[in-house]
């Protein structure tokens, strides 16, 4: 850059020593004089202006430094405070990947326990436990212990889920727990409209079914109500039977067997606790009037008890009165018999009649 600044200069000092000499043609001695005076001229400027680069050259590597220690300092400070926000970046980084670490190892178990429910559901008599220690739970949660029996054989030989001891009417209600799987996956897996369809038609058969076995099995005239719910243990198939099948629901009501689910079993539950607990206080109601009615018989018992004493005590007064006045003549009497003079006779005696006594 200097070399290239000087080499300007010097041309640009050859350039005006031509203009110049093309400007006049003065005698060769004054020619010469003036040369050399023009090339002391440009010496003295080729010199001024390279001590004036050299003062700015100074300047400038100055103000370069002064900059690459302001840009050097810039950098320091902001590689800290990257290295700070990486160094936090990562931390928190670490803590999510041990987050997701965790959510994984929690997504493994539930696979495994998904795994293990659906190897359950996959066995019939598995999925029949399964669905009635779904019904169990809630009903031992809702109802006191002597307002239901599991697992209750009927006299048919059939055995019950659960049979809950409503007084009469109704009479006893069996709950028997059905879970209708096969078909309610099969729609669920369905890639086809067609294949839909089918599934739900036979969902709805397989409901049917299960609902004509109920009303077949556990509806007993004098012994059970005559009406009974089939609890189906997941609220999916309960929710697709009421949406797309609302004509299977009815047929099963024509049969009087009402689907339940989980939730609905809940407060069918409520239903009937609030019922029992109103035939105890009926009872109980019943047993206060009882009782009433016994102690207004002994209270009107007592009352004439009162009155026969209050009869006695009257009598007993008027025999007291009679007592006291024939206390007073005997005394009276026995006064003027011992005031009588003897010799006097009977009439100074003053004897009357016993009967006036």
């Amino acid at each position: 850059m200097e070399w290239g600044f000087t080499v300007a200069l010097v041309v640009v000092a050859v350039v005006v020593t031509v203009l110049l000499l093309r400007g006049r043609t003065p005698p060769a001695t004054d020619a010469f004089a003036q040369i050399d005076q023009q090339q002391r001229d440009l010496a003295a400027l080729v010199k001024a202006m390279s001590e004036t680069n050299s003062a700015e050259r100074g300047e400038l590597t100055r103000s370069l430094n002064e900059r690459l220690e302001q840009v050097s300092k810039a950098v320091q400070e902001n590689l800290r405070v990257s290295n700070e926000r990486t160094g936090k970046s990562l931390g928190d980084l670490n803590e999510r990947l041990a987050v997701i670490d965790r959510a994984q190892k929690d997504i493994t178990s539930l696979s495994g326990q998904v795994v293990g429910l659906q190897q359950i559901l996959d066995n019939k008599q598995a999925r029949g436990s399964f669905g009635e220690t779904r019904l169990n739970d809630p009903v031992q949660d809702a109802l006191p212990r002597d307002a239901f029996r599991l697992q209750h054989s009927l006299s048919n030989g059939r055995r019950a889920d659960c049979l809950i001891l409503l007084p009469d009417p109704p009479g006893p209600v069996v709950v028997d727990s059905k879970f209708p799987l096969e078909a309610y996956r099969a729609m669920i897996d369905a890639e086809t409209t067609e294949q839909r369809k089918s599934a739900t038609t036979q969902l709805g058969r397989d409901v049917l079914k299960h609902a004509d076995d109920i009303a077949s099995r556990y509806i007993i005239p004098g012994e059970t109500a005559d009406a009974a719910l089939m609890f189906l243990p997941s609220e999916s198939v309960f929710s697709e039977l009421h949406l797309n099948l609302p004509d299977i629901v009815q047929k099963c009501r024509d049969l009087r067997v009402y689907p339940v689910s989980p939730n609905t079993m809940w407060l069918t539950l409520n239903t009937v606790r609030a019922i029992m607990r109103d035939v105890e206080m009926h009872e109980k109601a019943s047993l206060i009037q009882k009782e009433v009615r016994v102690l207004m018989k002994d209270v009107e018992r007592l009352a004439t008890r009162v009155d026969k004493l209050r009869g006695h005590f009257t009598q007993a007064e008027q025999d007291i009165s009679d007592i006291e006045t024939s206390t007073r003549k005997i005394t009276s009497r026995s006064d003027r018999i011992g005031n009588a003079d003897i010799d006097t006779g009977k009439a100074q005696l003053g004897l009357v009649p016993d009967d006036e006594a």
